[in-house]
């Protein structure tokens, strides 16, 4: 949630840093995420042994779980995109659980921190697509058959560029959200009041909202992988 104290903010602004501090908050959590996990990582891969416990032991259930479930939605054929799913499920559950946090706010409720992943995601999609069926691969827009080529064209264009609204608007809109609600709420009742199922639910929802981003990356992958084959 949005928070009247934003530590990282006034770091900055203590850095002489005000102005890029408020405009940039986003960026700066951002970054935090970013070094928690490396630091994170580190600590997991720093003693690495055959039988695992502590932090290599928590670190392989979780990776392990995101790498079963890939496969599960898409096949073998899937493996090479392993590090993108993972990396883009940790990450934005990491910034999403940033906002839980008194201090903090999650960066994933900025569309400038959205809109670029639900970009490379995109992009991504087309260039397999393009490298697996080649030209052929213009086929799954334009329909089962060549008249009606005219009017599929266009809307399976607009359908695939909405994949880039629907993943970035998504995440953005629930974590946004979801603050503004916790926010008005610590406004009317104190912080002291604050409903504590809120928190659950906010803890849930950054969960889930992190689960349908990966989830739809591999379908969206996978899809293009596929269909242009017919």
């Amino acid at each position: 949630m949005e928070h009247p104290f934003l530590f990282f903010t006034w770091l900055f602004e203590k850095a002489g840093l005000a102005h890029f501090a408020h405009t940039h908050t986003h960026v700066i959590y951002s970054w935090v995420a970013i070094l928690f996990l490396l630091i994170a990582g580190k600590m997991c891969v720093r003693n690495l042994a055959m039988a695992p416990g502590g932090a290599q032991n928590f670190a392989e259930i979780i990776i392990g779980g995101i790498e079963d479930f890939m496969i599960s939605v898409m096949g073998e054929k899937g493996r090479p995109f392993f590090p993108l799913v993972a990396t883009l499920f940790i990450y934005i559950l990491t910034m999403n659980w940033m906002g839980q946090i008194p201090g903090f706010t999650a960066p994933s409720a900025n569309l400038n921190t959205t809109l670029p992943m639900a970009v490379v995601v995109f992009l991504l999609t087309h260039i397999m697509g393009v490298k697996i069926h080649g030209a052929g691969y213009i086929k799954h827009f334009l329909g089962p058959v060549w008249w009606l080529a005219p009017l599929m064209l266009p809307i399976e264009l607009i359908s695939h560029f909405a994949r880039i609204v629907s993943l970035s608007f998504r995440l953005f809109g629930n974590i946004l959200g979801e603050e503004l609600v916790v926010a008005v709420l610590l406004l009317l009742g104190g912080i002291f009041l604050v409903p504590v199922p809120m928190e659950v639910l906010g803890f849930f929802t950054a969960l889930l909202q992190a689960f349908i981003f990966s989830l739809l990356t591999m379908i969206y992958i996978s899809g293009a992988m596929e269909d242009a084959a017919h």
